[in-house]
């Protein structure tokens, strides 16, 4: 706020970006490296003290937390970056944004308390966020190659 006044952000070319958009981007960003950080830094340990597993098993939970991570992190700069489309209605705007946080909870988030728990059936939730994601990013090409050569 300025002035008591709400703030809009507004790209280059004078389009304002969902102010909302933007602060869930960086919210999602924020809990990405907060995550990952505690996976490079701190899951080990908490693997070898709540869970009995092999060394292979921690290895492979390690990995499986880490794909989670990037994955999240990768989406999180996507949800970024639709801040900044201009010519797509904010109803296609909120519904692709809509489908990768929806990318991330489901496929981040199902590996993240899989490892966490060590309940492998959660993984079978994995896949959806993928297809959450997949979806999301045909609706980016979809609308690009519909959208007026004039709105770009």
């Amino acid at each position: 706020m300025i002035n008591g006044e709400p703030t809009s952000v507004v790209t280059n070319r004078g389009v304002l970006v969902h102010r909302h958009l933007l602060a869930v981007s960086g919210i999602v960003g924020m809990l990405g490296v907060l995550i990952g950080a505690f996976g490079a830094h701190g899951l080990e340990d908490f693997l070898a003290k709540t869970h009995d597993l092999s060394g292979d098993a921690v290895s492979k939970r390690l990995d499986q937390f880490d794909v989670g991570a990037r994955y999240h992190l990768a989406h999180a700069v996507a949800l970024l970056a639709i801040c900044s489309i201009r010519g797509f209605s904010p109803a296609v705007i909120r519904a692709i944004a809509a489908f990768m946080i929806l990318g991330i909870v489901l496929f981040s988030g199902s590996l993240y308390l899989l490892v966490a728990t060590n309940t492998a059936w959660l993984g079978a939730i994995t896949p959806i966020g993928g297809v959450s994601w997949i979806i999301g990013w045909t609706m980016i090409a979809v609308a690009a190659m519909r959208a007026r050569p004039d709105a770009s």
